[in-house]
């Protein structure tokens, strides 16, 4: 096959507003090879993916992330990974390329997938798909009893793993915080999962985060995310010499080196990442192979859709020890319109990436029609990007 063109859909909610929720707007990739078509999703700012996908050649280590991939010849899982080698040696990191081709990667494995009428995860040469745990993800409320009640109807939905983030946590007092936790801690129960996001709040001050630590024992945290910037390594490590609960970091990073860093430099015990920032599934993939070498646990991070749900999956769906889920279970609308197909939990309460050919999801082109943007990317008068000459429907 070759792949013949690449589409972007910039998708977003009518008002979006300052919530640390990327599910209210979503940069949706079609590619079309031979006939054949796959979807992906980039966990990025549309607009700036769109670009580096369009942008005029700067100089010959920062060309258009389009420039590596269309015409390119589309057999197996090689030939993904060659294109991944050419747009990192193309564009490097002058562009927004890593979050860029995220979304199209993950379409080409779609594409490959049904046309092989494989599963993602066979291809990626798992024989089986194992149960995940799934935590409800989960923003912290503005006070400890809106917490308790998001935590305790996320409970009466069936999940018995949370996760609350943001939304303040950090920014305030310790003794807030804690009030916050111990909330969390009440909504949940004592036997189930509780997980915190930091949201990179205090940068690199190991003493603010250290400042938690002990309210965070106290309602037995499974672990306490990205406290620090993503390549903050060193902080990491002082931190983890400094409280009996793990540390988790991983989704900002976006290329594999930064994210196998924080493995072997940052006292991590879980590894996160995001299939849309990190360079895709194959990216993904290979973190997740070389966590479990190193005895670090390697977990999804996904907010958003179904699409981008399914595709965090099948990097570990055949990691029968990596067990725990990032579940969107508060998304917007636009998120869940998306797809026509879900991925819901069994009656086990857990969750398996797809058995289907693909990514195993159908995207809802009709309901996602009321979400585009229009866009128009011009420079030097030539149009380098139109909206009107992308449809979502090929008929």
């Amino acid at each position: 096959m070759q792949i013949d063109a690449v589409d972007f859909f910039y998708l977003s909610m009518p008002v979006v507003t300052t919530d640390a929720d990327g599910s209210q707007d979503a940069l949706l990739v079609r590619v079309v090879a031979d006939g054949a078509v796959g979807w992906g999703e980039c966990e990025a700012s549309p607009l700036p993916s769109i670009a580096a996908f369009v942008a005029p050649m700067s100089h010959g280590a920062c060309r258009p992330v389009g420039a590596s991939v269309v015409g390119q010849k589309l057999d197996g899982p090689n030939d993904i990974r060659r294109i991944a080698l050419d747009v990192a040696r193309n564009s490097m990191d002058l562009l927004q390329a890593a979050h860029t081709f995220s979304g199209v990667e993950i379409a080409l494995w779609d594409l490959l997938g049904k046309v092989r009428d494989e599963p993602v995860w066979r291809l990626l040469g798992f024989r089986s798909s194992e149960p995940k745990i799934p935590y409800a993800s989960l923003l912290f409320g503005e006070t400890p009893q809106e917490t308790l009640d998001r935590g305790s109807a996320a409970v009466a939905r069936g999940f018995r793993a949370l996760k609350f983030g943001w939304a303040g946590f950090g920014e305030g007092s310790v003794e807030l915080d804690a009030e916050q936790l111990v909330a969390a801690r009440e909504a949940l129960g004592s036997d189930g999962h509780l997980f915190v996001d930091a949201g990179q709040i205090w940068r690199e001050d190991v003493d603010a985060a250290a400042g938690r630590t002990a309210a965070l024992e106290r309602v037995d945290a499974g672990w306490l995310e990205e406290p620090f910037e993503a390549d903050a390594y060193h902080a990491y490590s002082l931190l983890g010499q400094r409280t009996r609960v793990p540390l988790a970091g991983g989704e900002g990073a976006h290329n594999v080196h930064m994210a196998r860093n924080l493995i072997d430099f940052a006292n991590v015990g879980f590894v996160q990442v995001d299939c849309g920032r990190i360079g895709g599934i194959g990216a993904a993939a290979l973190v997740a192979r070389y966590a479990d070498e190193r005895g670090v646990t390697f977990v999804n991070h996904t907010f958003t859709s179904h699409l981008a749900l399914s595709a965090s999956l099948q990097p570990f769906a055949g990691l029968v020890n990596h067990r725990i889920c990032e579940f969107p279970a508060e998304p917007r609308q636009l998120a869940l319109d998306m797809t026509t197909e879900h991925v819901v939990p069994d009656a086990d309460g857990e969750v398996r990436a797809p058995d289907a050919p693909g990514l195993g999801v159908t995207i809802d082109t009709a309901s996602l029609e009321q979400y585009l943007v229009e866009v128009e990317i011009v420079a030097g008068g030539r149009t380098l990007f139109s909206s009107s000459q992308h449809s979502l429907s090929l008929s």
